[in-house]
Protein backbone atom coordinates (compact mmCIF):
# COMPACT_ATOMS: atom_id res chain seq x y z
CA UNK A 1 0.00 0.00 0.00
CA UNK A 2 1.33 3.45 -0.93
CA UNK A 3 1.31 5.12 2.46
CA UNK A 4 2.29 8.46 0.93
CA UNK A 5 -0.97 8.69 -1.02
CA UNK A 6 -3.19 7.78 1.90
CA UNK A 7 -4.19 10.69 4.07
CA UNK A 8 -3.46 10.44 7.78
CA UNK A 9 -7.08 9.88 8.83
CA UNK A 10 -7.48 7.10 6.24
CA UNK A 11 -4.33 5.36 7.52
CA UNK A 12 -5.54 5.67 11.10
CA UNK A 13 -8.93 4.15 10.28
CA UNK A 14 -7.30 1.19 8.53
CA UNK A 15 -4.90 0.70 11.44
CA UNK A 16 -7.82 0.86 13.88
CA UNK A 17 -9.63 -1.99 12.13
CA UNK A 18 -6.53 -4.18 12.15
CA UNK A 19 -5.97 -3.35 15.82
CA UNK A 20 -9.56 -4.41 16.61
CA UNK A 21 -9.05 -7.63 14.65
CA UNK A 22 -5.92 -8.40 16.64
CA UNK A 23 -7.56 -7.52 19.97
CA UNK A 24 -10.40 -9.96 19.41
CA UNK A 25 -8.42 -12.84 17.83
CA UNK A 26 -8.06 -14.57 21.18
CA UNK A 27 -11.72 -14.02 22.01
CA UNK A 28 -13.31 -15.09 18.72
CA UNK A 29 -16.89 -16.09 19.37
CA UNK A 30 -17.36 -13.62 22.20
CA UNK A 31 -19.67 -11.58 19.99
CA UNK A 32 -22.21 -12.80 17.50
CA UNK A 33 -21.33 -10.08 14.97
CA UNK A 34 -17.90 -8.54 14.39
CA UNK A 35 -19.03 -5.92 11.87
CA UNK A 36 -17.67 -3.28 14.22
CA UNK A 37 -14.14 -4.51 13.37
CA UNK A 38 -14.72 -3.64 9.70
CA UNK A 39 -16.46 -0.27 10.21
CA UNK A 40 -13.33 1.93 10.40
CA UNK A 41 -11.78 0.25 7.33
CA UNK A 42 -15.04 0.57 5.40
CA UNK A 43 -15.04 4.27 6.21
CA UNK A 44 -11.39 4.49 5.12
CA UNK A 45 -12.26 2.74 1.84
CA UNK A 46 -14.96 5.32 1.18
CA UNK A 47 -12.51 8.15 1.84
CA UNK A 48 -9.84 6.52 -0.30
CA UNK A 49 -12.24 6.07 -3.22
CA UNK A 50 -13.45 9.65 -3.03
CA UNK A 51 -9.86 10.92 -3.11
CA UNK A 52 -8.96 8.57 -5.95
CA UNK A 53 -12.01 9.72 -7.91
CA UNK A 54 -11.19 13.39 -7.33
CA UNK A 55 -7.50 13.02 -8.17
CA UNK A 56 -8.32 11.26 -11.44
CA UNK A 57 -10.98 13.78 -12.46
CA UNK A 58 -13.86 11.31 -12.09
CA UNK A 59 -15.71 13.63 -9.68
CA UNK A 60 -15.65 17.36 -8.99
CA UNK A 61 -14.48 19.12 -5.85
CA UNK A 62 -18.14 19.85 -5.14
CA UNK A 63 -18.78 16.08 -5.20
CA UNK A 64 -15.76 15.42 -3.00
CA UNK A 65 -16.56 18.01 -0.34
CA UNK A 66 -20.34 17.82 -0.64
CA UNK A 67 -22.81 15.61 1.19
CA UNK A 68 -24.77 14.37 -1.84
CA UNK A 69 -22.26 12.21 -3.77
CA UNK A 70 -22.93 8.47 -3.27
CA UNK A 71 -20.14 6.02 -4.02
CA UNK A 72 -22.50 3.06 -4.20
CA UNK A 73 -24.49 4.76 -6.92
CA UNK A 74 -21.39 5.97 -8.78
CA UNK A 75 -19.74 2.52 -8.73
CA UNK A 76 -22.85 0.55 -9.63
CA UNK A 77 -22.27 -1.13 -13.02
CA UNK A 78 -26.03 -1.62 -13.39
CA UNK A 79 -26.90 2.08 -13.18
CA UNK A 80 -29.81 3.03 -15.44
CA UNK A 81 -28.99 4.75 -18.75
CA UNK A 82 -30.78 7.98 -17.87
CA UNK A 83 -28.43 8.63 -14.93
CA UNK A 84 -25.34 6.99 -16.42
CA UNK A 85 -23.47 10.33 -16.72
CA UNK A 86 -22.99 10.11 -12.94
CA UNK A 87 -21.22 6.79 -13.34
CA UNK A 88 -17.69 6.66 -12.02
CA UNK A 89 -17.70 2.97 -12.92
CA UNK A 90 -17.52 3.82 -16.64
CA UNK A 91 -14.71 6.32 -16.02
CA UNK A 92 -12.69 3.69 -14.14
CA UNK A 93 -13.22 1.23 -17.00
CA UNK A 94 -11.97 3.81 -19.53
CA UNK A 95 -9.07 5.17 -17.45
CA UNK A 96 -7.83 2.07 -15.66
CA UNK A 97 -7.69 -0.53 -18.40
CA UNK A 98 -11.04 -2.29 -18.44
CA UNK A 99 -13.73 -3.70 -16.19
CA UNK A 100 -11.62 -5.86 -13.85
CA UNK A 101 -10.66 -3.07 -11.44
CA UNK A 102 -14.04 -1.32 -11.64
CA UNK A 103 -15.76 -4.63 -10.83
CA UNK A 104 -13.37 -5.28 -7.96
CA UNK A 105 -14.05 -1.82 -6.50
CA UNK A 106 -17.81 -2.53 -6.79
CA UNK A 107 -17.56 -6.01 -5.24
CA UNK A 108 -15.40 -4.65 -2.40
CA UNK A 109 -17.93 -1.87 -1.81
CA UNK A 110 -20.85 -4.29 -1.68
CA UNK A 111 -19.05 -6.94 0.41
CA UNK A 112 -17.08 -4.75 2.80
CA UNK A 113 -19.30 -1.74 3.19
CA UNK A 114 -22.92 -2.44 2.28
CA UNK A 115 -23.27 -5.90 3.83
CA UNK A 116 -21.49 -4.64 6.94
CA UNK A 117 -23.59 -1.50 7.44
CA UNK A 118 -27.04 -2.58 6.26
CA UNK A 119 -29.62 -4.92 7.76
CA UNK A 120 -32.38 -6.60 5.79
CA UNK A 121 -34.98 -9.03 7.20
CA UNK A 122 -33.98 -11.93 4.97
CA UNK A 123 -30.24 -11.23 5.09
CA UNK A 124 -28.88 -10.90 8.61
CA UNK A 125 -25.32 -10.29 7.34
CA UNK A 126 -23.64 -11.42 10.54
CA UNK A 127 -19.85 -11.07 10.22
CA UNK A 128 -17.66 -13.59 12.01
CA UNK A 129 -14.17 -12.59 13.13
CA UNK A 130 -12.48 -14.54 10.30
CA UNK A 131 -14.88 -12.92 7.82
CA UNK A 132 -14.01 -9.51 9.26
CA UNK A 133 -10.33 -10.26 8.65
CA UNK A 134 -11.07 -11.31 5.07
CA UNK A 135 -13.02 -8.09 4.49
CA UNK A 136 -10.11 -6.02 5.80
CA UNK A 137 -7.76 -7.81 3.43
CA UNK A 138 -10.16 -7.22 0.54
CA UNK A 139 -10.20 -3.47 1.27
CA UNK A 140 -6.40 -3.34 1.39
CA UNK A 141 -6.20 -5.31 -1.85
CA UNK A 142 -8.60 -2.89 -3.57
CA UNK A 143 -6.43 0.03 -2.47
CA UNK A 144 -3.28 -1.74 -3.63
CA UNK A 145 -4.84 -2.61 -6.99
CA UNK A 146 -5.78 1.05 -7.48
CA UNK A 147 -2.08 1.99 -7.27
CA UNK A 148 -1.07 -0.72 -9.70
CA UNK A 149 -3.74 -0.24 -12.32
CA UNK A 150 -5.24 3.23 -12.00
CA UNK A 151 -2.47 5.78 -12.28
CA UNK A 152 -3.12 8.24 -9.51
CA UNK A 153 -2.02 11.82 -10.07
Amino acid sequence: MDNQYLEKDIKELLEESFLLLKLFEEESGKFKDYSFVVFPAAKAYEGFLKKLFLDNGFITQDDYYGKRFRIGKALNPYLEKEIREESVYDKIVAHCGGKRLANFFWETWKECRNTVFHWFPNEKNIVTLPEAGAKLEMIVKAIDEAYKECNTR
